[in-house]
């Protein structure tokens, strides 16, 4: 059972929260990579969100699902704390290693383009338009602008082809886990975000176990990243994520992948003194224009509703 989109106001509040938060996740990791290996860091910051919203979940009730869920709905929530957050932290956290952050930026992007042929076919009411399918490529046009030739430069790193693989690789997890989300019944948000997290964990610890051995310990500086991460881009995210899908769809939802490339190179200027590229503002209006065009009718509802409630 699925539930109708509701697009309102506050949906486009959380998508913008959104974009920003994980905009400025990646200037993080690169922090946290200095004194962790990648899959322990994975682990870290999932670990600590999933423990912070157990607590969280149990203080209000621990309460899940209205009705008793089936065997196949516990099947799909596994696979869903998989795609989520489990295999796309670890192949991030590796891939940024060896490739470029416009590569990895133009990945992100890419999501929304994962999302529209997966909701035609598996979520109702998810069609694919042509306007909605002409949007969400300006808008991809407009990430491509601004990260310009940064998208296609090499590192030189020997594992740069696998680290690219990796990106897409993230991307595409996201794009399956937004839309198996979508089709899951009644649930409290809460209770699947915690729920999510703990399948996560209980995925990325012994994975990094076998991969890289017991982790050497952090230092104090590292930690204070990790749980940072893990409280701010992943705890309290992945509740608006999915609260976000859960309620306006996972097309609606992939708009924040276009945002994170922009919060990203703006927080560069603001925070480290980075040039503004002159190719910005040309971007920042193609992205506008895509949301605009493949959400016109969300849109035109929300102003429609401001302009009622005068």
């Amino acid at each position: 059972m699925t539930q109708t989109s509701d697009i309102s106001g506050k949906s486009w509040a959380m998508v913008t929260v959104l974009g920003f938060t994980w905009g400025g996740t990646f200037l993080v990791t690169e922090l946290a990579l200095q004194g962790i290996t990648p899959f322990w860091l994975a682990a870290g910051r999932i670990g600590f969100a999933a423990l912070l919203m157990l607590a969280i979940w149990r203080a209000l009730g621990g309460r899940l699902f209205a009705q008793a869920p089936n065997r196949g709905t516990w099947g799909a929530m596994i696979a869903i704390g998989a795609f989520s957050s489990a295999i796309p932290f670890m192949l991030l956290a590796w891939g940024q290693q060896h490739v470029t952050s416009g590569f990895a930026g133009v990945t992100m992007a890419s999501v929304a383009l994962t999302v529209l042929p997966l909701a035609h076919f598996f979520v109702p009411g998810e069609r694919l338009t042509l306007r909605r399918a002409i949007g969400f490529l300006i808008g991809f046009a407009g990430v491509c602008v601004l990260i310009g030739g940064r998208a296609f430069e090499s590192t030189g790193a020997g594992l740069e082809t696998a680290g690219r693989v990796a990106c897409v690789g993230a991307a595409l997890c996201y794009g399956i886990s937004s839309v198996l989300m979508r089709r899951l019944p009644q649930v409290d948000p809460i209770g699947l975000s915690t729920v999510l997290l703990l399948i996560a964990a209980a995925i990325v610890v012994p994975a990094a176990l076998i991969v890289e051995g017991w982790p050497p310990l952090p230092s104090a500086k590292t930690l204070l990243i990790i749980a940072f991460l893990g409280l701010v881009p992943t705890a309290a995210a992945n509740f608006l994520r999915v609260t976000v899908i859960r309620t306006a769809g996972p097309v609606f939802m992939s708009l924040t992948n276009y945002q994170v490339p922009v919060w990203s190179v703006l927080m560069g200027i603001v925070l480290l003194g980075e040039p503004a590229p002159p190719s910005l503002f040309l971007a920042m209006a193609l992205i506008l224009a895509g949301v605009g065009l493949s959400q016109y009718g969300a849109l035109r509802r929300l102003f429609a509703s401001a302009r009622a409630g005068q």
